[in-house]
Formats: structure tokens, sequence, C-alpha cells
């Protein structure tokens, strides 16, 4: 067959005796070579041009490290993904299957369930050392607490720590400073946040279509070993506890858990309890078991601590976590990373801590309504979870007063709710009898540097 081009050019040397019909075969003339190279570089150009269309590969398989399958007509599978022409959909499936990262950074925004977890935020405290038996209650970083039972010896602080890994400039820390001797059965101590269920309802809980969620975090601590992690739906009182391993001692480790979709459990659609979370410390037998596997119905004793796990409060030494991120799907991505502001904010839905921050400044315009007491609507920057049913103040009477008709005064005890909304709130400011006039306007003040006024709506 004359070879009249690059394409008719035959894988064995032999077969190929002539270019575009001049002969280079066997014992063929000098002059044939000169003019087969020229024929040659021809069919060249003109494949360089264009005018020559080279034939596509006819082999059925690509073979590289990423992939091995047989291609036709009907597409090419990449880790259980086809893609095939006019399969945009799938193909950007199985990029978003392996995609963590954009240049090293986070992926969009609004991903991360839990709120704070970087710790930035830490409006009534940065610091908080613990005495009593039974800690309770939000004391530091906003959105989660450090809780206890029944601790005999044991004293613990909780502070909002600069001991973080890079990229981060905060975490929670939980430091013994004094051990427990012996852990009772009904001692424990963990860490634990709160997710509003009206956030949570894309995961579709106690649905065929339940999505999976993947849980990240950084964690360091003193005393390494097996540390469990339980997630626990309160509207259906189910259970999934699944468990992390610190490997060396003092050293940032990252640690992902996915957790299957609840198809069983419903989670409702309110301001409620959504999703509990814990990161559990300790655990005597009256919380440590064997817990089932996967989602299923909470039994105490086996499903809130693995009874292997370690034991940090029977020790002095320090535990630290931050980076923490809940999101939808079996893959971990970057931390989602939001401004103070943002993180600030969302926040404050669940506690709202107004602090003028320096003695004189104002809090709220207010009236006086009779010679004893001005009173004051203070409006709250988000809409809370609840309203609020009790203000927070320092304690001190003298730390709080009212500037009215060019008159301060302060106030001769502590300021007291009256009611509130989901926006507003009325606080009454008490004076001595005959201090402001009656139908006086004017404007509550702060008369020390450290005081605030403050409300919860706290799950």
């Amino acid at each position: 067959m004359a070879k009249n081009s690059i394409r008719d050019f035959s894988a064995t040397a032999a077969s190929n005796t002539d270019i575009q019909s001049v002969d280079i075969d066997e014992n063929c003339a000098a002059s044939g070579i000169n003019n087969a190279i020229r024929e040659l570089m021809a069919d060249l150009a003109d494949v360089n041009a264009g005018t020559v269309a080279m034939t596509s590969p006819s082999a059925d398989s690509l073979s590289t490290d990423t992939i091995s399958e047989k291609t036709s007509g009907s597409g090419v599978t990449i880790d259980s993904v086809l893609l095939k022409d006019g399969a945009l959909g799938s193909i950007a499936s199985a990029v978003a299957a392996h995609l963590t990262s954009i240049n090293g950074g986070q992926i969009g925004g609004n991903r991360n369930l839990i709120i704070n977890g970087a710790f930035e935020v830490a409006q009534r405290a940065t610091s908080k050392a613990h005495t009593e038996s039974a800690i309770n209650g939000y004391y530091t970083v906003d959105r989660f607490q450090l809780l206890s039972n029944a601790m005999d010896q044991l004293r613990v602080t909780q502070t909002q720590s600069t001991t973080s890994p890079d990229g981060f400039s905060n975490s929670f820390g939980v430091e013994v400073t004094v051990a427990e001797s012996a852990l009772a059965a009904d001692e424990i101590l963990y860490i634990q946040y709160r997710a509003e269920a009206q956030d949570l309802q894309h995961l579709a809980y106690g649905t065929s279509d339940a999505k999976k969620v993947t849980l990240s975090f950084y964690v360091r601590s003193s005393l390494t070993g097996k540390y469990t992690v339980l997630l626990y739906q309160d509207d259906a009182t189910r259970s999934n506890t699944q468990s992390i391993t610190i490997n060396s001692a003092n050293t940032w480790e990252r640690k992902t858990i996915t957790f299957d979709g609840d198809t069983s459990g419903t989670i409702n659609n309110d301001n409620g309890y959504g999703l509990l979370m814990n990161v559990v410390l300790a655990a005597g037998t009256d919380f440590a078991g064997t817990p089932h596997t996967g989602w299923g119905t909470y039994n105490q004793t086996d499903d809130f601590a693995h009874g292997d796990q370690v034991n940090f409060a029977a020790q002095t030494g320090t535990f630290f976590i931050t980076g923490i991120q809940l999101e939808v799907g079996s893959t971990a991505t970057e931390f989602e990373h939001r401004s103070y502001g943002d993180e600030l904010r969302r926040c404050q839905r669940y506690y709202y801590k107004l602090k003028p921050g320096s003695t004189a400044s104002g809090y709220a315009s207010c009236n006086s309504n009779n010679t004893s007491r001005s009173d004051a609507i203070c409006h709250f920057p988000v809409t809370m979870r609840s309203i609020p049913t009790a203000v927070e103040t320092t304690g001190v009477a003298s730390d709080y007063g009212s500037l009215t008709a060019g008159v301060n005064v302060n106030c001769n005890s502590v300021p007291t709710f009256v009611r509130a909304s989901l926006n507003t709130s009325f606080v009454r400011f008490p004076y001595a009898s005959g201090s402001v006039t009656t139908g006086q306007a004017g404007v509550i003040q702060a008369k020390h540097a450290d005081s605030f006024l403050a409300w919860s709506a706290e799950l």
C-alpha cells in the first residue's frame, strides 16, 4: 500500500517501503532517499498547518495513576463517577468529591454548622477557675460549655487560650490544677456544643435522604489515648458515639470523624435543641460502656462514652481544642474562617453583652417615670433565639447611673429586668427618692469601665 501521508505509515518498520510513491526499499537509488526526506518534510508541514488531520488514537483504554477504565461512547468511570460528553453534572460531582480546598484555602462559605469553632468570641470572660463539684453553664467562650458532675477534689480552669495551631489565634483550653483522686461512677467531665434545630433541616434526618456529616478539629492534650466524641439528637433521643485517639502529648493533631445520616430520628423545625456534640474528657461507669454502632436509641450507661476512654481528670494537665467544623458530606474541607464581626453576630443570637467600656459612656436613652427611677429600652443587635427572662449585671449598684437634665445620679441598687421581646429589653434603674425629676429624659450611663448589661437566650 502506498504511503501517501503520515496516517498511512506502519508501526512495522519493514512495511514502510515508500513515501508518496518514492521508493525507499532496500537497495533503492540514492536520489530516492533525498526525495523521500523532502516528501516527509512536506507531510509534516501539512500536519502543522492543519491541512492534514491526524487520526484519533483507537486504543480503548487509558491508564494513569488515577484513571484505568474502558473508554467508549458510554464514557469513562473515575472513582465510581461516570464522565462522558454532556455529563457536566457528573464531572462536577467527581471534582466536588475530592476537592477539599481551593489554592490551599477554604471553599465557599456557610458550610460550617458550628458557631465560634475558632473560639474568637468570648463575651463573658477569657478565663474561669472552678471550685464547684458540678460545673453547669457558659463562662468563657461563646456557644461552648465545660460541664461536670459530682466531682470531689477536681479543680479546673477553662480559658479562651492563645495556645493554637498555625492559622488560628485561639483555642478552648481546659486545665486541671487539682486532680480527682478517684473517678466515681457518677462523675463526668466534658465539653459540649448545642446546635439549634431549625439550622439543621437540610440534613434531612428521619428520612431516607439523611445526609452524612463530617466533624473535624485540631486537638492538643497532655494525656494521650482515646477520647469519646458523641452526637446526640435530642428530639428523638438518639445518639452516635465515635472516638478519636491522641497520639502524641502536647502536640497539635487534626482529627476527622464522619457520621452517617440518621434515617430514623427527626430533628424538629424549631428553635430548640438540634444536635448536641460532646467531647468527653472523663466518665465514670454510670456514663461509660459499649456504645451501639452508628445511630440508635440513646442509653446513658453505654452510649455517653466508651468504657476504655482516658480519664483526663486523674492528673494535672492541659487540653486544647480549636478549628471545630461540622459540615455536610464525607469529606473534611479546610476550616471555614469567618470574620470576627460575622462570628460575633451569630453568637449574639444566644447571648448579648452590652458593655460601654468606659466611665460615663451611655447604654441607652431613658425616661424618669418618678423621682426614684429611670426606665430604658435596650435594643439587641440581632434577633434573639428566644425571649430573655432576666438581665445580667455586675452586681454592684454604683456601676450604673444616669445623666438627666445635666445631673449625674448613681443607682442605689442594681438595674432590674422588667420585660423583653426578641429584639428589645425594658430595664429599670433605681435611685434614692428625689434624685431625678418625673418626666425628664436622660441617658443611662456606665459608672465603671467594667459595667455591663447582658441577656441570655442560650440553648
